[in-house]
């Protein structure tokens, strides 16, 4: 009789941590990020420049971005995660990321978002801009899609 209980406990144990794996690799979502200038007009068209990409992985509520950037005609200043209406339409701020402080580097960073944000993510309507010495309200955009 108690090999038959340790035989169904160890049966059940195998089962739960099954699930879990299964459930730990289902929480996970991966988006992809192509970063480029968007057309401006005026002055601003000769200050934009450059292209990049980056990853996101959403585990849970939290988003994990790293990318690479090139090509800028002046050092990145600052860079953000923004929320559109739609994706290809800009914006508020929703976090900080960090970025290099050059005309190439990285950008990188974990934001906790809330529930309304990740419905956000999932639609398409999340961003990142790097902005640039010469181009302050953005030089590099780029929504994150799967």
């Amino acid at each position: 009789m108690q090999l038959r209980q340790v035989v169904a406990v160890l049966a059940v144990a195998m089962v739960v941590v099954s699930l879990a794996r299964s459930g730990a690799s289902q929480s996970q979502e991966r988006y992809k990020v192509r970063l480029s200038t968007v057309p401006m007009d005026g002055g601003m068209r000769d200050a934009v420049a450059g292209s990049g990409s980056a990853s996101a992985v959403l585990m849970g509520t939290r988003l994990t971005v790293n990318g690479t950037f090139t090509g800028l005609r002046s050092p990145a200043t600052v860079a953000h995660l923004h929320r559109g209406l739609a994706t290809g339409v800009r914006g508020a701020s929703v976090g900080d990321l960090t970025v290099s402080n050059g005309v190439s580097g990285t950008v990188t960073g974990s934001i906790d978002l809330t529930p309304e944000q990740v419905q956000n993510l999932r639609k398409g309507q999340l961003y990142i801009q790097i902005s640039s010495e010469k181009a302050p309200d953005g030089n590099l955009w780029g929504w994150l899609l799967r």
